[in-house]
């Protein structure tokens, strides 16, 4: 299912302009993290929200460095509208690949059922590859998704009043 974009609602007071959007990358994949973070701020620019970039080590550092930004910037008054994920959890030889693909997506998950708006833009695949091809912003565009997700999350919880 595609999330309707501010375009595809018709609605010219749509909160998306001016939104406030952390982007949270981890580095450990260099060339992924700046293909996901081109296609996101292309996306985010797209809606005419402001994006903050904090860079962690990897996808695991990912939830905790959200929720301890989110949660300075709500008690200095300037909190974020919404937030997106960014990283990249290669399978390997080992069983690391289980635990940081699915803790860093349990944990985003428990952030957003709080109520924040995140979109998740961890890629979780089997090789680079699969990677490249989904981190690209002029083929698979996850980075650009995970921005969107997050937006319409937000537009959503604007919507109710949450």
């Amino acid at each position: 299912m595609v999330a309707p974009s501010h375009r595809q609602t018709g609605r010219d007071d749509a909160p998306l302009p001016g939104a406030r959007v952390l982007i949270v990358e981890a580095r450990f994949y260099e060339d992924l993290a700046d293909e996901l973070l081109r296609g996101a701020q292309r996306a985010l620019a797209a809606s005419r929200a402001a994006a903050d970039v904090l860079t962690v080590p990897g996808a695991l550092e990912i939830p905790p460095a959200l929720a301890i930004a989110l949660d300075a910037a709500e008690r200095a008054g300037r909190p974020y509208e919404a937030a997106v994920a960014l990283g990249c959890v290669v399978r390997g030889e080992t069983g690391h690949y289980d635990i940081v693909a699915g803790e860093s997506a349990r944990a985003l998950m428990e952030l957003t059922t709080q109520g924040f708006a995140i979109g998740n833009g961890i890629l979780t695949v089997e090789n680079e590859a699969q990677a490249i091809e989904r981190a690209d912003p002029n083929r698979g565009d996850k980075g650009g998704d995970a921005a969107r997700a997050a937006l319409a999350l937000y537009e959503l919880r604007e919507k109710f009043g949450a």
